[in-house]
């Protein structure tokens, strides 16, 4: 009898052992694979974030400024595209690449020209789409962000439009310039037009 009990003890300490040694086993994968977890989360997310768009109307032209950022950086991205929709109906998709340059920093901006004559006046909604393209046409980073627009036209037209068209954009090849790089190209055509003048003073 006491034997049998002796075996059962023996047992039940190799029971709990058994269960222990698993439980040890099972926290150390789960300390494991938190781990990987914090680690793929703290990796840095590619995202394409637009802060504003700014816009002025020039008699009878729209002017619009994309301000967008790229992150983690711009040189996460070698082109993007925009799309620019007006009262939902898709006037110009444009391809942008960003140049790899230490001169950009990670605000930039883009510009467009919105000719709006024949539009009636009234409140309009400017929408632009932002995304990288892949191969299999999956859009990427995608982001959006609208406006309301109040147009009050200049001059009377003979002929109306209800969708405008884009007059100008900067092309295929942009090179979107950061505000401090611009800051830096500002100067230089400060001083050349210095220059400039004081070699016709002398003159």
């Amino acid at each position: 009898m006491n034997d049998l009990t002796k075996n059962q003890q023996k047992r039940e300490l190799m029971k709990a052992e058994i269960s222990q040694s698993k439980q040890s086993t099972l926290d150390d994968l789960s300390f494991q694979f938190n781990i990987e977890r914090d680690k793929e989360s703290i990796r840095p997310t590619k995202a394409i974030i637009i802060n504003q768009i700014a816009n002025k109307i020039e008699e009878d032209e729209l002017v619009l400024k994309v301000e967008f950022a790229l992150l983690p950086s711009n040189t996460a991205f070698s082109k993007i595209n925009l799309e620019l929709y007006f009262e939902d109906q898709l006037i110009n998709s444009t391809p942008i690449c960003i140049p790899q340059s230490n001169l950009l920093g990670d605000s930039l901006e883009f510009p467009l020209v919105i000719d709006m004559r024949g539009i009636v006046a009234g409140s309009y909604l400017v929408r632009v789409e932002m995304y990288e393209l892949w191969d299999s046409d999956e859009k990427l980073c995608f982001s959006t962000k609208e406006i309301v627009v109040d147009y009050v036209p200049q001059s009377r037209e003979s002929r109306l439009v209800k969708v405008p068209t884009v007059k100008s954009v900067e092309g295929t090849g942009l090179i979107v310039v950061s505000s401090s790089a611009k800051d830096i190209y500002r100067e230089i055509d400060k001083d050349l037009k210095q220059e400039s003048v004081s070699k016709r003073d002398e003159w």
